[in-house]
């Protein structure tokens, strides 16, 4: 108890490790060496490591955990074996490697202030990006909306949700007024129209899953082609990725949105669990999976 911050937590938060005890917060194998794990946390830098990488319920700590397993020991490749409803392989057809797998890698095509960081990457022909919940309510949403007076940049920066002119700048997003390139490539990628006021914004609830495939789509040094498609991970017991949830009304709408729906995908934790039971030498990883996680 004493790597919590609060052993006793009468209010239901989940437990929350020290900052010096984060690497606790990762599944590891119970043999493992100190070079593998040097390894295992590396694909993970402190830096990249978000605000509450340190909660159980870290989205970012179940990704370090399973995917950087899969590729600490060679497994990638079972991900191949996840196929979506008509018989094609959801996380791309080219074998996936330890090699042309990243982790938190940041893209820097959008013109953003903050590069964005994909959680996942499959580097080639066809890359694929991995956006990654647990126990979030939702995917992800424009904080323009959410600014506060207090904020001190309240006053130039928010937004009341529509893609519309306000608040005497000149540009309908906010974000286009700094500088940010969503919407010059958003009518190439989906449907909605650049030139015209929207209401509300389909960025405002969408904003999470609409980055990653701006992402996927914009060429650069990494994605050359533009063609990549993104793959949402979830937990299938969270009522925000059920029918009437806020996370799975943005996967329906941003995929419905776009030109070519076969961009975005979806995956369970459940379904990669599955596959990493079926190994025996991943036998480890499988039970403590379903010991922290239920899974």
């Amino acid at each position: 108890m004493e790597f919590f911050e609060r052993p006793e937590m009468p209010d239901g938060r989940p437990p929350v490790f020290h900052k010096h005890a984060d690497a606790f917060n990762v599944l590891m194998a119970p043999d493992i060496p100190p070079g593998d794990r040097t390894s295992l946390m590396g694909y993970l830098p402190a830096r990249e490591r978000h605000r509450w990488f340190r909660s159980m319920t870290s989205s970012q700590a179940i990704a370090l955990s399973v995917f950087g397993n899969l590729k600490l020991y060679g497994f990638l490749g079972i991900l191949n074996e996840i196929y979506d409803e008509d018989g094609r392989p959801i996380f791309g057809k080219e074998a996936i490697t330890p090699e042309n797998f990243q982790m938190e890698y940041k893209v820097d095509s959008l013109g953003e202030p903050r590069p964005t960081s994909l959680d996942g990457l499959i580097v080639g022909k066809h890359p694929v990006a991995i956006e990654c919940k647990l126990m979030e309510t939702e995917v992800g949403s424009c904080s323009r909306p959410h600014l506060r007076k207090r904020d001190s940049n309240y006053e130039k920066d928010f937004c009341d949700g529509t893609y519309t002119v306000q608040r005497g700048r000149t540009k309908r997003c906010s974000l286009t007024e700094i500088g940010v390139k969503y919407w010059n490539h958003v009518p190439f990628v989906f449907k909605w129209k650049s030139d015209a006021d929207l209401r509300p914004c389909p960025l405002r609830a969408n904003y999470q899953l609409v980055r990653n495939l701006l992402a996927v789509s914009v060429p650069c040094e990494a994605m050359p082609s533009g063609t990549g498609h993104v793959v949402l991970v979830y937990d299938e017991r969270n009522p925000a990725f059920q029918d009437g949830g806020k996370g799975y009304a943005a996967y329906e709408e941003s995929r419905n949105a776009l030109r070519d729906p076969e961009r975005l995908k979806k995956c369970s934790w459940q379904q990669i669990v599955c596959l990493i039971r079926g190994e025996k030498r991943l036998s480890w990883l499988a039970d403590q999976l379903e010991a922290k996680y239920g899974i």
